[in-house]
């Protein structure tokens, strides 16, 4: 008995080659491999791995990242970021779990909260509302 679903029986694959340089934004649905140049944003729903000879200099949004690369700016991943020790990154992360290898480079912050809406940022301190008794 054959079952039926609306799912692709083939996963889409992306790969940029070394040597190859890419100024822009990319958007995929599906996942990428990244061995050259990448200056811009990169919104990912699948997974980014980014070799040892790949640079990303821009906003990276994605599902999972594997790293061995460098990246410059800043990294949103809603479920793993692996680290590898070929790895730099410059820049914030803010990311759900991280796996990081000894030797892995860096320069920023990391943000681990569950609750987190990746979708926004919110930059500088946290702002309340206070409200004023009335007077008497």
């Amino acid at each position: 008995m054959s079952r039926i679903t609306n799912e692709p029986a083939v996963v889409e694959f992306n790969k940029i080659v070394a040597g190859t340089q890419i100024h822009g934004e990319i958007e995929t649905k599906g996942d990428i491999r990244i061995d050259g140049n990448v200056v811009g944003t990169l919104k990912v729903e699948g997974k980014l791995v980014l070799g040892v000879s790949g640079k990303i200099e821009g906003e990276v949004k994605c599902k999972n990242a594997e790293i061995m690369g460098i990246i410059e700016g800043e990294v949103k991943v809603s479920e793993l970021l692996s680290l590898k020790a070929t790895s730099t990154i410059k820049g914030d992360i803010i990311t759900n779990k991280i796996s990081i290898e000894p030797g892995a480079n860096i320069s920023g912050t990391i943000n681990m909260d569950k609750d987190q809406n990746m979708g926004t940022t919110k930059l500088g301190p946290p702002t309340a509302k206070v409200e004023k008794e009335p007077l008497k």
